[in-house]
């Protein structure tokens, strides 16, 4: 059995059904849920990649591609996002195109956040001469999706944080109405704060139209 077969099967062995739709309610998906949890799934991810190693990035790529477009449940998606993080040594700005659909199609919180933060935000570190540009447009986008990408990609970047990007980013959205862009603007700034307190203070005082609730996300620890 190949991989993705393996990893179908594997869910329906750790499946705990009863909890399948509370948890499907929950993140208001239109796929349904196995009902595995993210330890269960974690272990099932760490036995599957150690018993069905891939030989190059092409496979890779190709097997997140099945596991992702051919979902039928939520689990399987998370796979695929698992899957990218197990093999780092394939990492590379030509992953982008790849990163770009499943931002898109995956349309939802749970899955852009794990894409913005751990895929592109490594990614921007390691080469921003590619990277940068490309968040900027995305924070222009029509896709709010992609916009939230741009916004909190750089989670997690400390010191590293590129505070000229992650201020455009945000400003390029401070007129949106959109929940998760005032979520996003408002963690990414809370984020920062720990390692630069004072520019964030600076940016929240000159930028009096950050919404109510980016606002008060960005300065909760601040006192």
């Amino acid at each position: 059995m190949d991989l993705v077969g393996a990893a179908r099967a594997g869910l329906v062995r750790v499946a705990a059904p009863a909890k399948a739709e509370d948890m499907r309610r929950y993140m208001k998906s239109e796929l349904p849920f196995r009902g595995v949890a993210k330890p269960e799934r974690s272990k099932l991810a760490k036995a599957l990649f150690a018993a069905h190693p891939l030989p190059d990035a092409d496979t890779w790529v190709a097997t997140v591609l099945e596991l992702w477009r051919g979902a039928g449940y939520r689990e399987e998606r998370y796979l695929a996002l698992d899957l990218l993080g197990a093999y780092p040594r394939w990492w590379s700005t030509s992953l982008l195109p790849l990163y770009d659909e499943l931002v898109v199609t995956g349309a939802w919180w749970d899955f852009v956040d794990e894409i913005a933060s751990r895929r592109v935000g490594p990614l921007l570190r390691s080469d921003p001469d590619v990277v940068a540009p490309l968040m900027r447009t995305w924070a222009r986008d029509d896709d709010r999706w992609r916009r939230r990408t741009s916004v909190i990609c750089q989670l997690g970047s400390k010191a590293a944080t590129d505070t000229d990007l992650l201020a455009e980013c945000v400003e390029a959205n401070l007129a949106d109405p959109d929940f998760f862009l005032r979520k996003g603007i408002g963690w990414a700034l809370r984020e920062h704060a720990k390692t630069d307190p004072d520019w964030v203070r600076t940016f929240v005082d000159t930028h009096p139209a950050l919404s109510p609730l980016s606002r008060r996300e960005a300065l909760k620890h601040l006192g």
